[in-house]
């Protein structure tokens, strides 16, 4: 934290010098912006020096033009209206620093996303708001000031979580480069969904056969420590010095277990097998399957007699000539100290039984494909036979539905699963290669076979004889008579009804996330998507970095995905996490707390509102503290303080006032003041832009980094100085990038929403929404929302909030 006395009075204006750089990538090619008639513009603003707009100011051409003009104009402020802060702000603030003007003395304004193309076709108007937006951006960096960033030792170790075959693959890779990693999966072995399928696409390989060898370099590598039957329970600290604590099950068979399976033999208890889906048995004590690692075998003490510590059975203690059962072993907790965290928890399938009308649980011989790969599997319970429930015979015809648990509102799935397409076609030539004469139909939305391999592979079934039909089922029946099955439906491609008789139909189900993604969110701090899956911090440029630092995702906990791709984002996340210890230190953002103890009453509040607990309150000395390198930089604290004691780096309240003012500067009363959270709402305004939705052009955005930064008197400044409505916009409850700071937005919302009304204004002025990155149309909906509440203000109302609020102007 770093300690200023109260602000003096800013050096003469002159000595700030501006130069603002408007660029036309996207805006007048295929955008509404007169980029021109902006830089003219800029020219007249306070403090500019230099305005030019060109085509591609992130071209090394464009960045070579500002580091000469910083060095010939005297340039102190940077601004580039162009694309949004969250794709090329490091860019140019690398090409500030090059020309040796500190980083922190650039600012962007977002005059592409968040203007040219959400008004496509209002040109006027988009302009005029890109005036707005770069007039705010220059007010800002006028008062930006030079900014050191903290430098933090990283500990050389790494967490991996999940053990399928991403987490096994990203451990390797970060233990073969020297790393010490730790592997915590949950379940008594590690092998995840690809142990339980029979084959891989495109290739045809048997899928055990390729994964028990990495499964087995994962328990006998030096540098990997495996802790199966473990879960993560808490997570404490930041980037480079995690602290964690896992809980150890006990397995209630000691490493001394040869995986003789003499126990198995004695055991009484018989329940069905997990592994399996249910299909087949195993006892009390045993190992998952054949390949399993650790080979150790476990106890189910959900099933075992044995209670409570009360030994009621000890047949297979005495079965165990090694000694190897122990009863009274006990849960451990294990102590972590790591620098990086991969995430690679896989995902759950869908269960089928929530559509009813395809009677999965009902008809016999309705499966799921996961229950298929089971069945026909040589290591399951048919031994590799493909048999139908029922009456064990094999099918003459059978069935596969496609989209079963995805695209469908019915569902609540409405994204693609990526993997069952392809797997429904490797399945249907599984069947044709042993089974020849066996009929097989594939109803479809669409095949995506978009991958190597995939469209020859999807040639070779229609080849086999696959009868594919475009058109799912609307219903399956089961005939009572013989437990077949007909499937009723529409063929789009022909346009007729079909009415087909099966022996056997296999829903292909698709992927949904983990149940536990809401605790491991919490733990990690970590942001989800609309469907529920972790949300990267950026889709193209960190695809496998969580917006949390020092956290990278893996395989289908980020989306979902196959095997290769799986493994190819494993080894990126490896990757990534290895840049990072290879270094020893990483830098901190210097967006941490400013504080002025002259100020402070030592009242706490700031205290009880950081969601990281990096501030403290120090009784003896009557002074907080700061642990800077645990602050997530959110400026909740500077937000919640009442005497000013407390600001933030590079989002100052004296800057973001200075914005609110450049805002409200000209038309106010035609205006919304949009306050936007970095990772979620403000991402939202871009995605809308990315993906041309239209929404009304008098919004004026203003970033911070979180929505706990705003604090009332920001809110109090824009109803001061005008405006007709403010609103503020965060991460969904829960998803929130800094844990919970955005609660802390909440009530302050409410209580200035109940000054209003106590005043008589209407406080449908101020507005609250919850977006997240991936919610553009929730966002362009909400300013559609409120112009229509713009256009009903009247200009009494507005002098009305103006003189209610008027003690906002009178001082930052």
């Amino acid at each position: 934290m770093t300690e200023k006395k109260e602000p003096e009075s800013r050096k003469a204006a002159e000595e700030v010098r501006i130069g603002v750089y408007v660029c036309h990538c996207g805006l007048n090619i295929a955008g509404s912006v007169d980029c021109a008639e902006v830089a003219k513009f800029a020219a007249t603003l306070p403090h500019v020096v230099l305005a030019k707009d060109n085509r591609y100011t992130c071209s090394d051409q464009g960045q070579d033009q500002i580091k000469k003009d910083i060095k010939e104009n005297r340039l102190n402020r940077v601004v580039v209206a162009s694309c949004s802060p969250r794709l090329h702000e490091p860019t140019f603030r690398k090409t500030c620093e090059e020309a040796g003007l500190n980083k922190y003395l650039f600012e962007m304004a977002n005059i592409r996303e968040q203007c040219s193309w959400v008004h496509l076709y209002d040109k006027k108007e988009a302009t005029e708001k890109a005036k707005d937006l770069v007039k705010v951006a220059a007010a800002k960096a006028a008062l930006l000031e030079p900014a050191e960033e903290a430098e933090v030792p990283i500990t050389r170790k790494a967490l991996v979580i999940g053990g399928g075959v991403a987490g096994i693959q990203a451990a390797l890779d970060l233990a073969d480069t020297g790393y010490n990693v730790y592997l915590v999966e949950k379940e008594p072995s590690i092998g995840g969904m690809m142990a339980r399928i029979d084959k891989t696409f495109p290739t045809m390989d048997c899928s055990i056969c390729i994964l028990a060898p990495k499964m087995s370099d994962v328990g006998h590598h030096p540098n990997i420590e495996l802790l199966t039957n473990s879960e993560v329970t808490e997570v404490k600290g930041y980037i480079g010095n995690f602290h964690v604590k896992v809980l150890k099950k006990p397995r209630y068979v000691t490493k001394d277990c040869s995986a003789c399976g003499e126990c198995v033999k004695v055991c009484p208890i018989v329940v069905p097998n997990e592994f399996d889906v249910g299909l087949a048995i195993r006892h009390g004590i045993y190992t998952p399957f054949a390949q399993a690692v650790p080979s150790t075998y476990i106890i189910d003490m959900n099933v075992c007699l044995n209670k409570d510590g009360v030994v009621v059975c000890d047949r297979c203690m005495k079965a165990c000539e090694r000694q190897a059962v122990r009863y009274e072993m006990t849960p451990e907790t294990a102590d972590l100290e790591v620098g990086t965290i991969i995430v690679a928890t896989g995902a759950d399938v869908f269960d089928p039984t929530a559509l009813p009308n395809y009677g999965y649980g009902k008809y016999e011989n309705v499966i799921t494909s996961l229950e298929f790969e089971r069945l026909i599997n040589a290591g399951g319970p048919s031994g590799g036979h493909l048999l139908r429930p029922s009456d064990k015979q094999i099918p003459k015809r059978v069935a596969f539905v496609q989209c079963v648990g995805s695209r469908s509102d019915k569902s609540g799935k409405l994204y693609c699963s990526n993997v069952c397409c392809m797997n429904t076609i490797k399945d249907s030539l599984l069947i044709k290669e042993h089974w020849p004469e066996t009929e097989i139909y594939v109803f479809y939305v669409d095949i995506r076979a978009y991958g190597k391999g995939f469209e020859d592979l999807y040639k070779r079934a229609r080849k086999a004889g696959v009868i594919f039909i475009r058109g799912l089922p609307a219903e399956i029946v089961e005939d009572k008579k013989n437990r077949s099955l007909w499937l009723l439906g529409e063929n789009s491609l022909q346009n007729e009804l079909y009415k087909i008789k099966v022996d056997m139909a296999v829903l292909s189900i698709g992927l949904e996330p983990r149940k536990d993604s809401e605790l491991i969110q919490r733990l990690l701090t970590l942001s989800r998507t609309q469907d529920g899956f972790f949300m990267e911090a950026h889709p193209k440029l960190r695809p496998v970095d969580a917006a949390t630092g020092g956290i990278f995702f893996a395989g289908c906990a980020e989306a979902p995905k196959d095997i290769k791709d799986s493994v190819t984002q494993a080894s990126a996340a490896a990757a990534r996490a290895g840049i990072l210890m290879a270094k020893g230190k990483v830098t901190v953002e210097a967006i941490t707390p400013i504080f002025y103890p002259e100020k402070c009453k030592v009242c706490g509040l700031c205290v009880k509102v950081c969601p990281y607990n990096a501030i403290t309150l120090n009784k003896d000395l009557k002074r907080i503290e700061l642990i800077e390198a645990a602050c997530g930089g959110c400026g909740t604290c500077a937000a919640e303080c009442p005497f000013g004691a407390l600001t933030q780096k590079h989002f100052t309240d004296e800057q973001i006032i200075a914005q609110v003012d450049a805002v409200t500067e000209n038309s106010p009363e035609k205006k919304i003041v949009a306050f936007c959270c970095n990772w979620c709402s403000y991402a939202a305004a871009d995605f809308a832009g990315v993906s041309r939705m239209q929404y009304p052009p008098n919004v004026r955005i203003i970033r911070t980094m979180c929505s706990g930064r705003v604090a009332p008197k920001f809110v109090e400044r824009a109803f001061a100085r005008g405006a007709a409505t403010v609103l503020v916009a965060g991460c969904h409850l829960g998803d929130c990038h800094y844990i919970n700071a955005n609660y802390q937005m909440q009530k302050r919302v409410e209580r200035l929403q109940k000054k209003m009304e106590q005043s008589g204004l209407n406080k449908e002025r101020l507005q609250l929404l919850w977006a997240s990155a991936a919610e553009g149309e929730r966002f362009a909906s909400k300013i559609r929302e409120m112009k229509t509440i713009v256009e009903s203000v009247t200009s009494k109302e507005i002098e009305a909030s103006q003189k209610v609020f008027e003690k906002a102007l009178t001082g930052v």
